[in-house]
């Protein structure tokens, strides 16, 4: 992602200082110190009749088109325009995320083992841009004899013995509280990412509340359920049935007030309501302006985004 603003003093090599900030949002996060202190949890039931009739309109130009990918899409546009939900809280201080990613589980294609991916995304990223990126690392993961960088060192943490382990992990924990954790664990760790999704539908239940992680930067979790149908009755008095998705949401409340969520959520029903317009680039690319003026790359600076 193209970097907006300079790297401070105070920044991470993931994310710079926010600064511009309500008061009582500097002192919250010395409160409520931990994620598992500030979550947050809501639940939306999306209805899935505008998204299913959008994949058979594009089947010819998306055949792997799916749910998923137009939620990620849907994920990516939600924080390319409402970027405080990009934002992560380490050590009691507020960082905008320099990048947008999702990390998401995947089954290995002959077996029961599963592995993670997490694709990286650009602002201006349109539906097909996130089909494209998904697809790519889903190829490559989803045969038996893959393995990637989040399965090493999972494996090497395997080999260990329980007392070097807890060190080790004390360590990690110590270096990216001050932001020195290497970046080759960063970007091998699906718990630093912009959003986490986890598709429990495929097991045939419906979404569940899934806890945030201390470890990383995750400031949402977002848990997609199996489809199912409603029945509803109209003001005339027709009773009508219609099959929903339930989505649930995890989120830390540390970053952004109650209304700025809720705004967010609404736009992401709007984006899913509407999936058309994710064939599009974002019309203004909004970056947070928590970070100060003062760090701004001027060259890099969007001419349509928001002053």
């Amino acid at each position: 992602m193209k970097q907006y603003y300079k790297r401070g003093l105070f920044d991470r090599y993931d994310g710079w200082r926010v600064r511009n900030v309500d008061a009582v949002y500097n002192v919250i996060p010395f409160i409520m110190r931990t994620r598992m202190d500030s979550q947050n949890l809501f639940e939306e039931n999306m209805p899935l009749e505008p998204v299913e009739n959008f994949i058979r309109e594009h089947r010819a130009d998306m055949p792997d088109l799916s749910f998923m990918h137009v939620l990620m899409a849907a994920m990516v546009r939600m924080m390319a325009e409402r970027p405080y939900l990009n934002r992560f809280v380490v050590w009691n201080k507020i960082y905008a995320r320099n990048h947008i990613n999702i990390s998401l589980m995947i089954k290995r294609k002959l077996s029961n083992e599963e592995t993670m991916i997490k694709p990286d995304f650009e602002p201006e990223d349109t539906l097909q841009d996130v089909v494209d990126k998904v697809n790519a690392l889903v190829n490559v993961n989803i045969m038996d004899e893959a393995k990637n960088s989040m399965d090493a060192i999972a494996r090497f943490f395997g080999y260990i013995p329980a007392w070097v382990m807890r060190f080790a992990i004390w360590t990690l924990f110590r270096l990216d509280s001050v932001g020195w954790l290497p970046k080759k664990i960063n970007g091998a760790s699906p718990f630093h990412c912009s959003a986490f999704l986890t598709n429990v539908g495929s097991l045939g239940i419906g979404p569940i509340y899934h806890h945030l992680y201390e470890f990383g930067t995750c400031s949402m979790f977002v848990a997609m359920g199996n489809k199912h149908k409603v029945r509803l009755s109209t003001r005339e008095g027709e009773h009508l049935e219609k099959r929903f998705i339930g989505l649930k949401f995890v989120t830390d409340e540390r970053i952004c007030d109650g209304q700025y969520y809720a705004s967010a959520m609404k736009h992401l029903r709007r984006l899913l309501n509407n999936p058309s317009l994710l064939l599009e680039p974002p019309v203004k690319v909004i970056i947070d302006d928590g970070v100060p003026k003062s760090k701004r790359i001027p060259a890099n600076w969007p001419s349509e985004t928001e002053d």
